[in-house]
């Protein structure tokens, strides 16, 4: 019941991604580019913290680079929330606290998430009660990524990335995410695939975004070969940029392979993948 939520303090975590694969077939009508990819929830994550207020819906976030004004998705998710509910005006009664773990312009799908532990939550504590299909039109609207972040685990993303298909969990692995000193924003790196696609590009196995953007960053390619050297069975760049990943059998070979690239210009870490049954067990729970 609302009350009884109301009555504690709420911690969800709100996972990572990295794209496995990412095929790009195209632009299609409206605009956006036609896709074939496969999402992998990890376990590096940001913390949102809800609690009870008497005031209007508010966000604060302990990363001044964040926004917490209505461009944030976490607002824009309570905003669509709101109305599906039938209520009127600016949301109410919940405040949210949001810790970044999850770096930004990295292709790891931090805002997604985060929208979409709002989306869940937020339906629970304000009562309102959609069907599953409801929900994930309104993840749709807020982004791509965001329905991906209802289902976790591994799933193919087709469309624009918003038509999910949960697929069998891969095996698990351990992960290391190398983040460079510099962001891609979505924007730039589509604006450069479709760029280079007139003079000839080529797309590089497993992600098609992952050249263009390299050729503007050679860091990135850099990256991508130091991670298979040390030993991962699949790296390269997740989504749009800028992290890189690569997989690894064990804690200790990817911790290993950790330390072998750290960079003062580059943020380093070793996480480990999440599957479907994880997820669903620990994006809702309370503290």
């Amino acid at each position: 019941m609302i009350a009884d939520l109301h009555s504690m303090r709420l911690r969800i975590p709100a996972f990572a991604k990295i794209n496995l694969s990412l095929a790009v077939r195209g632009v299609r009508p409206d605009g956006y580019h036609e896709l074939h990819t496969v999402f992998q929830t990890i376990k590096l994550h940001d913390v949102l913290s809800f609690s009870q207020t008497s005031g209007p819906f508010d966000i604060r976030c302990d990363d001044p680079a964040c926004p917490a004004d209505r461009t944030n998705l976490i607002w824009r998710a309570a905003q669509l929330l709101w109305r599906a509910g039938g209520f009127s005006g600016r949301p109410r009664g919940v405040r949210v606290r949001l810790q970044k773990k999850i770096p930004m312009q990295a292709g790891l799908g931090g805002g997604s998430s985060d929208a979409a532990a709002a989306l869940v939550t937020l339906s629970s504590m304000w009562e309102i009660a959609l069907p599953s299909r409801q929900l994930a039109r309104l993840a749709r609207k807020l982004g791509a990524d965001v329905a991906f972040f209802l289902a976790g685990g591994t799933a193919l993303g087709e469309g624009a990335g918003d038509r999910i298909k949960p697929l069998e969990d891969r095996p698990s692995s351990w992960v290391v995410v190398v983040v460079p000193g510099f962001g891609v924003s979505t924007k730039d790196a589509y604006r450069w695939f479709d760029s280079d696609q007139t003079i000839g590009g080529r797309p590089v196995p497993g992600n098609d975004l992952q050249a263009p953007v390299a050729r503007r960053h050679p860091e990135i390619s850099e990256i991508v070969a130091e991670l298979s050297q040390s030993g991962a069975s699949h790296a390269a760049m997740s989504g749009s940029g800028s992290a890189v990943f690569g997989l690894f059998p064990t804690k200790a070979q990817a911790a290993a392979a950790a330390r072998g690239l750290e960079r003062k210009s580059r943020q380093v870490i070793v996480t480990r993948t999440v599957a479907r049954e994880e997820f669903d067990r620990r994006r809702f729970r309370e503290s």
